[in-house]
C-alpha cells in the first residue's frame, strides 16, 4: 500500500490506484496521515472534520470510516481488527507508516537527510536530497478536503513544511551553481504560496542565477500586484532585496542565513468586549504579581489560575494582560494549548516552542529539529527579555515547562483546568483558582449583555426573575452569556419562561443552546470528565445523587460501595478537575449545572440497577447512622432498628452524647432530604424508620419546623405504602411538632388515630408515650382534669412494661397536674417519685423537666427560695445536655419567680438567657413561646 497526501489524496495497491470512498471518509484518512505517529483524539477528529456543526451521530460515522478505511488498506484484515496502518489509541487513532507507505514520512526523512548534508557542507548531496524530496508533492495537500479551520491549517502545515523545504532547496540550487533543477520545486511552491513572498523571493534569485532575468522579474511584479490589491500591503525587506538583485544583476551564491532580528509580538487575543466586575479576582492578580517583583527572583513571575470549565479563567487573565501589558516591552506571545483534549489532543511541547519560535519570528527553515535544540533555541531568544507568555488551557506542567521563558523580567500567565501543583513546587508559580462571580458581580455581567436587547424587553425584566435565572445558572459565566445571546436573537422570549425551564433540573442543560460555534456548559464540562479515571468518572456520575447540602467522604463510601482509601483519591481527582468543591466541614459539593449534567450521565450511562442499588446505599448509610446515634442518645423506647444494611454500607457509630448530637447537627439538612427523597422514591428506606430517629434532636434544639416538615413526608410514604404501624409512629410525632405550635385540637386528632393503631396491636410502650403526648395537649387547654387521667393511664402502661424512663415522664406528668387541679402535697409526692426514678437512671433531660414542675409546685406552697433553687438546678440540667424547650422553660420561670421576689437584675439576667436560648430556635421559636417571652418583657418594663 501507498499513500499520497502532499497533494490531491491518491491510495495505490501495487499498480492500481484505489478509491478511497466518500469525501469525508477521504478527509478523515488525509487527517490521520498528516498526523502520522501521533494519536488523535475522538473529540480533536470531531472538530477537524465537522468543525462546530458536528452530527449527533459523528463519533459513529467516524467509526464506521475507520472500519471501512482499515478494509481498504488491508483488504485481508479480520473483521474488527486493529491492522498495522490504522490503530486504536485511548479514545481515538493512530496511523502507523513507513517511507514506502506514505509521502510525507519520505519527504521529511529526504529533508533531514538534506539539511545534515547541508550542515557537512555537500551541497551536491543536499540538493539532491532536497529534489527527491520536493518531487513527492504534487499540489496542495489535502486537496481541498478541508471543511473546518483545524483541517484547514493541518494541511497548511503540510504546505508549509513544502514550501520552508523548496527556499532552502532553491539557496543550496544556487550555491551548488545548479539553480535550474530546483525552479519546477520552486514554481510550483509559489502556485501553492500565493502570497508568500520568502517563496517568490527565492524563486526569482534562482530564476535570475539560472539566467531567467524576465521571468525573475515578471515574479516581483506579479506577487507586488498581489499583495497590493488582496492584502493592501507592499512587498517586504527580504522580496525587495531580491527584487534589487536582480536588476543589479548581482545574483551570487548565498552566504549562510544570518540571523533575524527578534520580532517584537503581540499575540495576545482581543479583550472581551464586555468585560465587567470581577475586581476582586484582577486585584489578587494584580498582587501576585507585585509579590513576585518584591522577591530576590532567578526566573520568570508565573502566575496559573485554574477552575471548572466555564468559569471565565480565559476571559479573567486575558483582560489581565491586557492591563499590563505595556509593562512587558519587547511583546507578548500567546497559544491555546488545548488542555481539555486529554494527552492525545493537546499541543507537544515540542510544536508549541516551534510556535513560540515562529512568533520570535525565526524562519522555518531556521527552526531546529529536536527537541532539546527547540528548548535551548527558544531560551537562548527570550534571555534578558521582557516578554509577556499567556498559555491558554495547559493540561499539566510538563506541558508547560519547556515554554517558561529564559528572563526574570518576562511574566507567564497560564490557565488550567486542574491546578499545577508540579509548576508551584519546581518553579515557583503561585496558584490561584477562579471561582463563579458573587451575585452583584454575576448580575452585572448578565445585565451588560442584555443591554442591547431592544428598549421594551429590557423594561420588562424582572430584577428578582433576573436574579432568579443566575442562581439556576449557578452564577457561570458561560452560562450567562449563552443566556444572554439566546435572549438576544429572541428578544420576544421572556425571563419567566427561561427561569421555568432552568427549575426544571432534568432538562436545566436543554437551555443552552449549543452548535454554530458555541460552547456549551455540557461541553465544556465534557472536555474535563472525559479526562477522568474510570473510578473517578463513576463516583462524578454517582454523586449526582448526593443530598443537598453536600456529602461527606463518609458517605461517599457508602455511595460507591469501595473503601475508603480509593474514594478519597477519586473525590480528589475530581476536585483537582474543579468537578467538585471540598467545604471547611469537608463536604463536598457541585456546582448546580455540573450536577445536572452529572445526572444526565448517571441516566444514561450507569444501567438502571445500578442506579437503585447506589441510591439505595446512601439512604440506608444515613438510617443507619442516624439509628446508631439515636442509640447512644437514649429515648424514652428503643429505636426502632432498621434491616441489616446492603453490602457496601458503612454507617456513621457515634460514641458519645457529643458525637450523636454532632452528627445530627452536621447533618440535619441532608437528613431531611433524605426522607424527603425516599418518600419521593419509594425504595432505598423505610422513610418513617429515619424520620423517627431526627424527633429527638429536633426537639431538643428548637428545630420544631424541620421536625413537622419530615413527620409530613414520612407519613405521605408510609400510607402510600400500607404500612399503618409506621403510620401511628409518625402520627404521634406530628402530634408533639403541632402541639409545639399550638395546634392542640389538631394534636388530639392526631393522637387518636395514633392510639388506635397502638390499642389494635397491644404495643403497651406506644400507648404509654402516647397517653403522655395527651397530657400535653389537654394542659395546654386547661382541661387538667382530662389530662390528669391520661397521666395516671400512662403511669399504670409504664409501670406494666417496666420501663422507668417513661414511667417518671408519666409521674412528672401526673404532678404538675395535680398541682394545676390545687392537690399541692400529692403534686410533692408524684414529683419527688418520679425525681428519685430520675436520679436513679441519670437522666438529665428529664431531670430539667422535672425540677422545673417541682418548683412550680413550690411556689403555690409558698416556697419561694427552694423553688428559686429547683429553677436553677433546672437550668444546669438543661444546659449540660442542650434540652432547648425546658432551657428556656427554666429561665423563663426563673424569671418570673425573680420578678416576684422583687430581684430584678436577676430576673433580667434570667430574662435574657431565656430570649438567647428561643433566639436559638429554628425561626426564634414557636409564636407561643415567643408570646409568653413578650409577656415577661413587659413585666420587666414595668
Amino acid at each position: 500500500m501507498r499513500l499520497q497526501i502532499m497533494g490531491p489524496l491518491r491510495v495505490w495497491r501495487g499498480d492500481v490506484e484505489l478509491d478511497a470512498g466518500p469525501r469525508q471518509q477521504r478527509c478523515l484518512l488525509a487527517l490521520l496521515a498528516a498526523r502520522e505517529g501521533r494519536p488523535v483524539g475522538m473529540g480533536e477528529l470531531i472538530n477537524l472534520i465537522w468543525g462546530s456543526e458536528s452530527p449527533i451521530s459523528a463519533v459513529n460515522v467516524i467509526h464506521k470510516y475507520v472500519g471501512a478505511l482499515r478494509r481498504l488498506l488491508e483488504p485481508g484484515l479480520p473483521p474488527r481488527a486493529g491492522g498495522a496502518f490504522i490503530t486504536r489509541r485511548d479514545s481515538g487513532y493512530r496511523f502507523l507508516a513507513g517511507p514506502d507507505n506514505l509521502d510525507l514520512v519520505a519527504f521529511r526523512q529526504l529533508v533531514a537527510g538534506a539539511k545534515e548534508s547541508v550542515g557537512q557542507d555537500r551541497m551536491d548531496r543536499a540538493l539532491d536530497e532536497y529534489l527527491e524530496a520536493l518531487r513527492l508533492c504534487d499540489g496542495p495537500a489535502g486537496d481541498s478536503l478541508a471543511d473546518s479551520p483545524g483541517a484547514t491549517a493541518v494541511f497548511a502545515g503540510i504546505d508549509g513544511e513544502f514550501l520552508d523545504a523548496s527556499i532552502a532547496a532553491g539557496e543550496v540550487a544556487v550555491r551548488a551553481g545548479r539553480p535550474a533543477q530546483a525552479l519546477a520545486a520552486l514554481r510550483l511552491a509559489a502556485r501553492i504560496g500565493r502570497l508568500h513572498e520568502p517563496v517568490h523571493a527565492a524563486l526569482m534569485t534562482a530564476l535570475a542565477a539560472a539566467g531567467h532575468q524576465a521571468e525573475a522579474l515578471e515574479t516581483y511584479r506579479n506577487i507586488r500586484d498581489h499583495l497590493v490589491e488582496e492584502l493592501g500591503i507592499d512587498p517586504g525587506r527580504e522580496l525587495q532585496e531580491a527584487h534589487q538583485q536582480v536588476l543589479m544583476q548581482a545574483v551570487a551564491p548565498i552566504a549562510e542565513p544570518e540571523a533575524l532580528p527578534l520580532l517584537r509580538p503581540a499575540q495576545l487575543p482581543p479583550d472581551q468586549p464586555m468585560f465587567v466586575g470581577r475586581t476582586y479576582e484582577l486585584r489578587v492578580l494584580h498582587d501576585l504579581v507585585r509579590s513576585t517583583r518584591d522577591t530576590r527572583r532567578t526566573s520568570p513571575m508565573v502566575v496559573a489560575v485554574d477552575g471548572m470549565g466555564g468559569v471565565g479563567k480565559s476571559t479573567i487573565v486575558t483582560h489581565f494582560a491586557h492591563q499590563v501589558a505595556a509593562d512587558f516591552t519587547d511583546g507578548q506571545l500567546f497559544l491555546d494549548l488545548r488542555g481539555h483534549e486529554g494527552e492525545d489532543g493537546s499541543v507537544l511541547a515540542a510544536d508549541a516552542l516551534r510556535s513560540l519560535l515562529y512568533g520570535l519570528g525565526l524562519r522555518a527553515a531556521d527552526v531546529p529539529d529536536t527537541f532539546d535544540a527547540l528548548v535551548g533555541t527558544y531560551r537562548s531568544l527570550t534571555a534578558g527579555q521582557r516578554i509577556l507568555v499567556m498559555l491558554d488551557d495547559v493540561h499539566d506542567a510538563a506541558q508547560v515547562r519547556p515554554l517558561l521563558p529564559n528572563s526574570v523580567d518576562s511574566l507567564v500567565l497560564i490557565t488550567s483546568r486542574r491546578p499545577l501543583v508540579g509548576l508551584a513546587a519546581s518553579d515557583g508559580a503561585r496558584l490561584y483558582r477562579a471561582y463563579v462571580p458573587d451575585l452583584p458581580d454575576a448580575r452585572e455581567i448578565l445585565t451588560t449583555r442584555l443591554a442591547t436587547l431592544p428598549s421594551r424587553a429590557r423594561s420588562s425584566i424582572d430584577g428578582a426573575v433576573l436574579d432568579e435565572i443566575i442562581e439556576l445558572c449557578g452564577r457561570l459565566p458561560l452560562a450567562l452569556a449563552i443566556l444572554a445571546a439566546r435572549l438576544s436573537v429572541r428578544p420576544n422570549l421572556s425571563l419567566a419562561t427561561v427561569a421555568a425551564e432552568l427549575r426544571d433540573g432534568a432538562q436545566r442543560l436543554a437551555a443552552f443552546p449549543n452548535g454554530r460555534g458555541v460552547t456549551d456548559p455540557r461541553t465544556a464540562f465534557s472536555w474535563s470528565y472525559r479526562q477522568l479515571s474510570p473510578g473517578a468518572a463513576r463516583l462524578f456520575r454517582l454523586l449526582s445523587v448526593a443530598l443537598t447540602p453536600g456529602i461527606t467522604l463518609e458517605a461517599c463510601v457508602s455511595l460507591a460501595g469501595q473503601d475508603a482509601g480509593r474514594t478519597r483519591a477519586e473525590l480528589e481527582e475530581l476536585a483537582e478537575a474543579a468537578l467538585v468543591a471540598e467545604d471547611v466541614s469537608g463536604c463536598f459539593t457541585s456546582h448546580v449545572l455540573v450536577r445536572a449534567y452529572a445526572d444526565e450521565l448517571f441516566r444514561s450511562v450507569d444501567p438502571v440497577a445500578e442506579q437503585r442499588a447506589a441510591v439505595t446505599r446512601l439512604l440506608q448509610y444515613y438510617l443507619h447512622s442516624s439509628y446508631h446515634a439515636q442509640v447512644v442518645l437514649e429515648p424514652n423506647r428503643t429505636p426502632i432498628a432498621p434491616g441489616p444494611a446492603e453490602p457496601g454500607v458503612v454507617p456513621q457509630r457515634p460514641a458519645s452524647y457529643r458525637e450523636a448530637i454532632d452528627w445530627f447537627a452536621d447533618q440535619r439538612e441532608v437528613l431531611k432530604e433524605a426522607v424527603r427523597v425516599a418518600a419521593d422514591l419509594g425504595y432505598g428506606i423505610v422513610p418513617w424508620q429515619l424520620a423517627i430517629t431526627l424527633q429527638q434532636y429536633f426537639e431538643w434544639f428548637g428545630h420544631f419546623q424541620d421536625w413537622e416538615d419530615v413527620m409530613r413526608f414520612a407519613l405521605r410514604a408510609a400510607r402510600e405504602g400500607g404500612d399503618p404501624v409506621g403510620e401511628a409512629h409518625v402520627l404521634r410525632s406530628l402530634a408533639g411538632a403541632r402541639w409545639f405550635f399550638g395546634a392542640n385540637e389538631e394534636s388530639l386528632e392526631l393522637l387518636a388515630a395514633a392510639l388506635r393503631v397502638f390499642v389494635e396491636r397491644g404495643m403497651l410502650l406506644e400507648q404509654a408515650l402516647t397517653q403522655i403526648n395527651f397530657h400535653s395537649a389537654y394542659t395546654a387547654l386547661g382541661e387538667h382534669e382530662r389530662a390528669l387521667e391520661r397521666a395516671e393511664i400512662a403511669v399504670s402502661l409504664c409501670h406494666a412494661v417496666g420501663n422507668q424512663k417513661a414511667e417518671m415522664r408519666s409521674l412528672d406528668c401526673k404532678g404538675r397536674s395535680l398541682t394545676h387541679l390545687g392537690q399541692y402535697e400529692r403534686a410533692a409526692v408524684e414529683l419527688q417519685h418520679a425525681l428519685d426514678l430520675n436520679l436513679a437512671v441519670g437522666r438529665r433531660h428529664e431531670e430539667a423537666m422535672i425540677r422545673v414542675s417541682i418548683a412550680h409546685n413550690l411556689i403555690e406552697l409558698g416556697r419561694t427560695a427552694d423553688a428559686t433553687a429547683e429553677l436553677r438546678r433546672a437550668v444546669e440540667a438543661a444546659r449540660s445536655v442542650g434540652q432547648g424547650p425546658y432551657h428556656f422553660e427554666a429561665f423563663r420561670s426563673l424569671s418570673e419567680l425573680l420578678i416576684e421576689t422583687h430581684d430584678l437584675p436577676g430576673a433580667r439576667e434570667a430574662f435574657d438567657r431565656a430570649s438567647a436560648v428561643l433566639q436559638s430556635f429554628q425561626g426564634g421559636g414557636p409564636r407561643r413561646m415567643q408570646a409568653e417571652l413578650r409577656r415577661l418583657a413587659a413585666r420587666l418594663s414595668r
